[in-house]
């Protein structure tokens, strides 16, 4: 072999062992564990790049190497998606990589407790900073069904609360079709109006049946309600809550929620009832009681005549004056 040709294979020799080291070497820098010492959350804005979100993962020290990781990308064929990621300590630029491709967002939940005027929902879904948009959507009271949400950032305020209104007319019709049958029920909106009724007065799961109860007998026998979230929803323009106790100018202010004052049922709901008080007003206890009354513990005694309502009412007006 002439001593030129030696030379040219020495250095290819070289070359392909340079070549090779390198290979391995960013294989090994692309698959170890990274810099990333705690988690951390970065968002990936649409239409980002490869270099760019490599320029943004290096950044926020999720990876050491923007090159490494964009090589790793583009060997591997991989599509990078928009959205906001949560990156475990040490990932290495591969699962980022992978967490990136595959889609996997964070999931942020909202939380939508039973019994939340619509006034006060849109004002959580206005609140939620990691949602997008204004709040312009138009619902009627009652309409949107309390649950834990998900959702991912950047979704639109008045999509979530489609959703939201969405699932509740859909949980309304479901329950209507298996309802008990007899009920004094019009229609599915004197369901839900009832519903939310029963939903402001207990939080105890076994006695929402009963309390359901209690109004079916009332309106049987052409009695009023007199329930005070009614007129509370009122007298609070429909927020549904007050700085201070009912007083009685307030019971006795009439309106279209006042249930002492008027005949049968408010005009609309008062609230968003939950699952629980829906099946509670479309399957009702079995009953003769008519009236109720806080017993001090978080649930109601319940009585069949007016004396048995007054004595529970006395004992609980005790409880209150003990605990003031």
């Amino acid at each position: 072999m002439k001593p030129w040709m030696k030379i040219v294979a020495a250095v290819l020799a070289v070359i392909v062992l340079a070549a090779g080291w390198l290979a391995w070497d960013g294989h090994r820098r692309f698959t170890a564990p990274g810099p990333l010492s705690r988690p951390v959350t970065v968002i990936i804005p649409k239409g980002s790049g490869t270099e760019l979100i490599a320029q943004s993962l290096e950044g926020a020290g999720v990876i050491s190497s923007r090159t490494v990781f964009a090589l790793g990308v583009k060997l591997r064929r991989a599509t990078l998606k928009a959205g906001e990621y949560a990156f475990p300590a040490q990932v290495s630029p591969e699962e980022a990589m992978r967490i990136i491709a595959e889609g996997k967002v964070v999931i942020h939940k909202l939380t939508v407790a039973e019994g939340l005027t619509v006034r006060q929902v849109l004002d959580l879904v206005r609140e939620a900073d990691f949602l997008s948009g204004p709040v312009s959507r138009k619902v009627a009271e009652g309409r949107l069904l309390p649950e834990t949400w998900h959702m991912t950032r950047d979704e639109m305020r008045d999509d979530v609360i489609a959703r939201m209104e969405k699932a509740m007319a859909q949980t309304l019709d479901v329950l209507w079709v298996a309802r008990a049958p007899g009920l004094p029920l019009k229609s599915k909106d004197e369901a839900l109006i009832l519903a939310s009724m029963v939903e402001r007065e207990t939080a105890v799961d076994a006695e929402r049946a009963k309390v359901a109860a209690v109004f079916y007998n009332r309106l049987a026998k052409g009695m009023r309600l007199q329930s005070d979230p009614t007129v509370i929803y009122g007298v609070s323009e429909g927020l549904g809550e007050l700085d201070h106790p009912l007083t009685r100018a307030e019971l006795q202010t009439n309106h279209p929620w006042n249930t002492y004052t008027i005949d049968g049922m408010p005009k609309t709901p008062i609230a968003n009832p939950g699952r629980a008080s829906l099946e509670a007003v479309l399957h009702p206890a079995k009953t003769d009681a008519l009236y109720f009354v806080a017993d001090g513990t978080g649930g109601h005694a319940f009585a069949r005549t007016l004396d048995e309502h007054n004595a529970n009412v006395a004992r609980w007006r005790q409880i209150e004056k003990a605990g003031k």
